[in-house]
């Protein structure tokens, strides 16, 4: 048995094949939206997937801590590995793209948060909005 389904077992659940596909697209995806994996689990011949099912399976992998997710526009969430470096999500609102920063860049506001507010960030669900180094050239 995967070391996957062994954790999920543990965790009273089991490796069924939905949850292996949506794992799939994401590990291929890098960072991937519910719709984005439907699309994926569809294009590589899977059975049809219903969005609730991969919401669903998308809970219990975060619940296992497998995938973490971002809300990196106004809308739905994009989930991606947790085994990926952890990072700060970037997000030009000029062009739309999605970019990582290493979570250290944020060090110094998380210190400042904690020194005034006492307040204790996690910034590795955090999307920073802003221009690209390319839309900063076009202004």
């Amino acid at each position: 048995m995967s070391d996957l389904g062994t954790r999920l077992r543990a965790a009273g659940r089991r490796l069924t094949p939905q949850r292996q596909q949506v794992l799939d697209a994401v590990e291929s995806l890098g960072h991937a939206t519910p719709e984005q994996i439907v699309d994926a689990v569809s294009a590589r011949g899977g059975s049809p997937m219903a969005l609730s099912t991969v919401y669903r399976s998308l809970d219990a992998l975060s619940d296992l801590g497998l995938v973490s997710h971002t809300h990196v526009d106004h809308r739905v969430p994009s989930y991606h590995l947790t085994s990926h470096a952890t990072h700060v999500h970037v997000v030009c609102r000029g062009c739309g793209s999605v970019g990582e920063a290493p979570v250290d860049v944020a060090e110094e506001f998380v210190e400042r948060l904690d020194r005034s507010l006492g307040f204790e960030a996690d910034v590795t669900h955090a999307a920073i909005h802003g221009l690209c180094r390319d839309c900063r050239k076009q202004t």
